[in-house]
């Protein structure tokens, strides 16, 4: 059986599979269940799902291929993101649920104003939009190597063909069908995971102790890099930065909110916020060794590193000296982190943009508002799958690299705009809100420009911390209040 037709058959099964666990979860659906799960969700299948929905098909391509060159340095932020969780738990999670809130952004509102509210929710909306566009193009053009290719099917097509069949199982469901399906993913990638290490270890002649010798003692395997602060794997850079890129995609994201969001009450969510920030550095953990074991894999049989750092997993996967368990899994697992991935942010800027931007909630009539919801879920499928079209014409760096890069640009005005009205009582001038949101982005990549150009001093995960400050900045200086610098919940 060739490989094309090997990975159709993998595609249709998962698919299968996954339309049985979101007919079963959406059974009984209304909008309530769409945008918030009907907050029945017990709070360790969140947990689990969570530790699922954190990892997307970049993260699945992009991880192990990044060891190459900077080794385990992304464990540093990882670090970051579990300190980011917490403060996630204990600050953010008993506000929104004190405000009863379907969308986040609701919070901007009562605290700003009209303005201040659009501007976090259309930040949220090009964010998550890019976001979800990098990570799923990168599956798509995986799937355009092994499978659209080979058989002569524009990339196109198999983008419009992806995007339809994310559509369908999340249409009817929502959040509710995302957590379940996100378990089912959840299982899928980490035994994916497991059993790549195993079998690729295998081919090498390891066992257990002999793998754990040969990736320890590779020179990939370096975690800890405090030797040079201008470099962008610089501890304490990665650290602080995950910290905070942690509580802006994480704990100001109306797509990981509206999971967190669908347990019983604030301690149920609160306690899956910390086993979930707690797992995720574990399974980071396994897709860097298995890097390093991909790296000697190709250093053992002389085989040349491929031009992109993402393409090393797929390469080595799908070669003909693997058994073809790998090449499947290997796919198994890539499908089930993109679909999970690129559903769930449909259904949050489906949410977000009915919510926030339509306002379409406030409206008594059930139907009409589930036909705008409907309407707005096929709007935004059309608007990802442009957006992919044209990644895939103008990518050039490594996909984790780009999605934390959009991550900095995008979510620092929303970070800026909650840390703002959380340790502030100073008012603001609300429709000057999207103006500053809009120009502390301008300044921070000149800010970026410039460091490089005067000290060649790198900016990291910490360009999202200049992106807020500029924003608090405007807000500061553009507000007419009395100073008071304590929280206001």
């Amino acid at each position: 059986m060739s490989l094309p037709v090997t990975i159709i058959l993998t595609i249709a099964g998962y698919f299968g599979l996954l339309m049985a666990v979101s007919a079963i979860a959406s059974r009984g659906s209304d909008n309530s269940t769409f945008f918030t799960g009907n907050r029945r969700v017990p709070w360790f299948v969140v947990a689990f799902a969570m530790m699922g929905a954190s990892i997307s098909g970049v993260t699945f391509i992009s991880v192990p291929g990044m060891v190459a060159e900077k080794g385990y340095s992304y464990l540093q932020m990882v670090l970051g993101f579990i300190v980011g969780y917490l403060l996630i738990a204990f600050v953010l999670v008993p506000m929104f649920y004190r405000r009863n809130m379907i969308s986040i952004y609701g919070y901007l509102e009562e605290r700003f104003g009209r303005s201040s509210y659009r501007s976090g929710a259309w930040f949220f909306f090009v964010s998550k939009m890019l976001g979800a566009a990098v990570r799923f193009f990168v599956v798509c053009s995986v799937l355009q190597l092994l499978v659209f290719g080979p058989l002569g099917i524009p990339f196109v097509v198999n983008v419009v063909a992806t995007i339809a069949l994310i559509w369908l199982y999340t249409v009817q469901g929502g959040v509710k069908t995302l957590i379940w399906t996100d378990t089912l993913k959840s299982f899928c990638l980490i035994g994916s995971v497991v059993l790549c290490i195993f079998f690729i270890a295998s081919d090498l002649g390891y066992d257990f102790w002999g793998m754990t010798r040969a990736i320890f003692g590779h020179e990939s395997s370096r975690m800890f890099y405090f030797d040079n602060p201008k470099a962008s794997t610089y501890f304490w850079k990665q650290f602080v930065g995950g910290i905070f890129m942690a509580i802006a995609t994480t704990g100001l994201d109306q797509d990981m909110m509206q999971r967190n969001l669908a347990c019983k009450d604030s301690r149920q969510s609160q306690k899956n916020m910390v086993v979930s920030g707690i797992t995720q550095f574990f399974v980071i953990a396994l897709f860097l060794l298995l890097g390093t074991l991909l790296l000697i894999y190709l250093e053992n049989h002389s085989i040349a590193l491929p031009e992109k750092s993402d393409d090393i997993f797929g390469m080595v996967a799908t070669s003909e000296a693997m058994p073809v368990w790998v090449g499947i899994l290997f796919v198994l697992g890539l499908i089930a982190a993109a679909y999970s991935a690129a559903g769930s942010a449909l259904t949050s800027l489906t949410t977000s943009f009915t919510v926030d931007i339509l306002g379409a909630h406030r409206q008594a009539d059930q139907r009409r508002l589930t036909r705008t919801r409907r309407l707005v879920h096929l709007g935004m499928s059309a608007v990802m799958g442009a957006v992919i079209v044209v990644f895939y014409y103008l990518s050039d760096q490594d996909a984790i690299s780009a999605v934390y890069t959009l991550a900095s640009y995008t979510y620092g005005p929303i970070l800026g705009l909650f840390v703002f009205g959380m340790f502030t009582r100073r008012e603001v001038r609300d429709p000057l809100v999207p103006v500053v949101c809009v120009l502390a982005p301008v300044l921070s990549w000149c800010t970026q420009w410039a460091l490089v150009r005067l000290w060649a001093y790198h900016t990291g995960f910490e360009l999202l911390l200049i992106n807020a400050l500029y924003t608090v900045a405007g807000l500061w200086i553009t507000s007419p209040g009395k100073t008071d610098i304590c929280r206001k919940n």
